[in-house]
């Protein structure tokens, strides 16, 4: 897949912006579970109330809490209030919210921030702590002893009958070394507890005093409760937005990517010789075109919404697992572990399965291809049925290797939520002995299952791209095979051009050739020259090298040795677009291509007029078959010209090279379905027609090429004989043994 990461470079705006997405989604994802420990801890545990920093306060109960800080702290917390009474400017608008202040003064927290909140919580916490306990501890007097103790103050002599108030306020008289040895002895009997236990502990007393001043603590819950689920609910939106959107920004860049990976190996295909199409099977292609591709396509949008996302969920959710309890951190580790072994097991299963995967597709289009290109051929040999057996073994391979990866595939979910429920049983009995032991709060435990599920659910996630991958970076080598393979046919750097002077001088000098991979040669020292205006025809059994000489013109190969020259230019020195241009070629194959007559003339000059066309055709003789047709040259023509026999196919063929107007004209072997009357009134006509050009032709008939102005005798891949028909009759006994094996010496004279 590395190798096609270059291909992605238009989209990386897309992709930027689908990670900026991928980011706010996981971020609001992971958001949720601590919402929603706020709410069972802030909002029903504490009755909506955050943390032991009261809103407002009696100035009775200051002094009782104030009694229990540092000169510091004291200060720390007062400035932190406004103290409210009957002669404050706004006495009135205090008083609605808290009845209390018609009785007795208050303190109204001012608007601080985050940080200053943090720092005078624990103070409050202990103070509220250690208030409630001395007030307990005095309610019963079997606590006496204890308290003394505890506070180094001996509470047995204080007064019979006297109020709580009055305790404090003798309390808050003693000289400062005892105060600040009670104060000692407070911070020491919390220090073994947290400042969040702390601070839970003297929720109470908070709500206590909301409820003493006056203000509606059931309210204060349900606002709370309200509040924190509609940021959730809004957090929730976010997500299925961001969702939506990454969704449509995958979608886009891997449907774009598909798009641009297709028209360049379409393009690359189209630049191949045909030396590359000996190595690349027509089936392996369009595997290569479609479902590799597809596979790719999928990959990309997996990659986008999952590899970017799952990591940044599976760290953010351990991050987050940690911070509400590291004690139960050993349960996430150890479902990692097992998690991650999984994955390299079934990776390892299945990447070579991959691999044999994309083969047996290609097996299979290839004899699928052959059954219905070759369909006429198996019915006339009854070979049905062999057919329907190597089918049947290529569909059964196939979907044999599919059934392995899929079973290997279906046993990660029962694996996964076996460990996702496994996880969650083993963190609700941990956590219940941890909130038990006063070491976790009911909320954080909930949130740490839920962040250890969103961990599990992350790496599900990775691990099914993992899956993926192996098949997907199989289809992406065959497709960087395809464009990444340079073709040994290619333009020079600095290119010549032709001399408008000569036109269509094709001139052999001492060629050579020899296939790809070949032992012999297929041709050896080829020289003959081929002139405008006459008719050079090629001629010998099958194999001599024929076909190969008109490919090495059109230069689908290069010449092994010599020089292949075009108008006194090696072919080789001149771009193929301004070769081509001189040539009009029809192969053996004649080839159609699905649209009308017309279009299928037009291929050749999509600008010809319509009397070029008519004149086209009535050159190849093929006016006769269009007027047949009531729709004449607007008659549908099928892929590969199925609806028309051979030998309109071939005269249609030989129209659109003469729409073309070549300076050389190659016809290989493309009379080969025409009878001998039709072949010898095309012959006939394009000697007449207008224009200086040289035809080549290359025929297996000695019918079709006596008339020929220069005849050339293969055999074997060498030339043994030239001239015209009457000399090699005369003098070459390979053409005179072709021609008698073909007509009469009669016919021949």
């Amino acid at each position: 897949m590395i190798r096609l990461a270059k291909y992605l470079k238009p989209f990386i705006p897309l992709i930027l912006i689908a990670i900026v997405l991928l980011f706010v989604q996981a971020m609001a994802d992971l958001s949720l579970p601590d919402y929603m420990s706020n709410i069972v801890n802030n909002g029903i545990q504490q009755g909506g109330i955050e943390n032991a920093v009261p809103e407002v306060i009696r100035q009775s109960e200051m002094d009782k809490l104030v009694i229990f800080m540092s000169t510091g702290d004291k200060s720390e917390v007062l400035k932190d209030y406004t103290l409210v009474n009957k002669a404050s400017s706004d006495y009135a608008k205090y008083l609605k919210d808290y009845p209390q202040l018609s009785k007795e003064s208050i303190y109204v927290l001012k608007k601080i921030d985050k940080n200053e909140i943090n720092k005078i919580n624990p103070l409050f916490g202990r103070a509220f702590l250690a208030v409630s306990g001395i007030e307990q501890m005095i309610k019963n007097p079997a606590m006496t002893a204890a308290a003394s103790s505890t506070l180094g103050f001996d509470l047995s002599k204080i007064p019979a009958g006297a109020t709580a108030d009055q305790i404090f306020a003798m309390i808050a008289k003693l000289p400062a070394d005892k105060l600040l040895k009670i104060q000692t002895a407070v911070n020491k009997q919390f220090e073994s507890l947290g400042s969040k236990m702390i601070s839970q502990l003297a929720i109470a007393s908070v709500k206590a005093e909301y409820a003493a001043v006056g203000m509606n603590t059931s309210k204060i819950q349900s606002n709370y409760i309200l509040h924190v689920g509609l940021i959730m609910l809004l957090l929730t939106l976010l997500s299925a937005v961001s969702t939506v959107a990454v969704g449509y920004l995958s979608a886009r860049t891997a449907a774009g990517l598909s798009r641009n990976l297709r028209k360049k190996v379409f393009n690359k295909v189209e630049s191949f010789s045909n030396a590359e199409f000996d190595k690349f099977s027509t089936a392996s292609l369009i595997t290569r075109s479609t479902n590799d591709i597809t596979q790719i396509q999928m990959l990309v949008i997996i990659i986008i919404r999952i590899v970017c996302y799952a990591p940044i969920m599976a760290i953010g959710g351990i991050i987050r697992a940690l911070g509400k309890s590291t004690s139960m951190s050993w349960i996430i580790a150890v479902a990692i572990i097992v998690l991650i072994s999984l994955i390299l097991v079934i990776f390892s299963i299945t990447m070579p399965k991959f691999r044999i995967m994309q083969n047996l597709i290609d097996r299979l289009n290839l004899v699928t291809r052959e059954n219905l290109s070759g369909m006429m051929v198996i019915r006339a040999f009854n070979t049905q049925n062999f057919e329907e057996e190597r089918f049947d073994k290529a569909n059964k391979d196939l979907t044999g290797t599919s059934l392995f990866i899929n079973r290997v595939m279906v046993t990660m979910m029962p694996v996964m939520m076996l460990l996702m429920n496994g996880i969650s049983l083993l963190i609700i009995w941990v956590g219940a002995h941890q909130v038990a032991a006063s070491n976790i709060q009911v909320g954080d435990m909930m949130a740490f299952l839920q962040y250890a599920i969103l961990i599990v659910i992350a790496f599900l996630m990775l691990s099914i791209m993992f899956i993926m991958i192996p098949r997907a970076s199989v289809s992406a080598g065959r497709v960087a095979e395809v464009l990444e393979t340079e073709s040994v046919i290619r333009d020079t750097q600095n290119p010549k051009h032709f001399n408008n002077n000569t036109n269509g001088v094709v001139e052999f000098r001492n060629v050579s050739f020899r296939y790809p991979g070949a032992e012999e040669d297929a041709l050896c020292d080829i020289s003959f020259i081929a002139k405008p205006g006459q008719t050079t025809a090629l001629i010998g059994s099958t194999g001599s090298g024929k076909s190969t000489i008109t490919n090495l013109i059109l230069r689908f190969y290069d010449v092994t040795k010599g020089q292949l020259l075009v108008d006194d230019i090696d072919i080789r020195e001149v771009t193929q677009y301004d070769l081509h241009t001189k040539i009009g070629y029809v192969p053996q194959k004649s080839v159609l291509f699905s649209g009308t007559v017309e279009s299928n003339l037009l291929y050749a000059d999509e600008n010809a007029s319509e009397e070029k066309l008519k004149k086209a055709a009535e050159v190849a003789q093929a006016m006769d078959f269009i007027n047949e047709n009531s729709e004449g040259f607007n008659r549908e023509i099928s892929q590969g010209g199925k609806n028309v026999s051979g030998g309109q196919n071939q005269r249609l063929s030989i129209a659109r090279a003469l729409v073309k107007d070549p300076e050389i004209l190659i016809l290989d072997d493309c009379f080969s379905a025409l009878d001998f009357k039709t072949d010898r009134a095309l012959r006939s006509a394009l000697r007449s027609y207008p224009g200086q050009r040289t035809i080549l032709i290359v025929a297996q008939r000695v019918g079709t090429v006596m008339s020929a102005d220069h005849i050339i005798v293969l055999d074997d891949g060498k030339i043994v004989g030239k001239g015209t028909h009457r000399e090699l009759m005369e003098y070459c006994d390979t053409y005179r043994e072709i021609a008698l094996s073909q007509l009469s010496m009669e016919e021949l004279v």
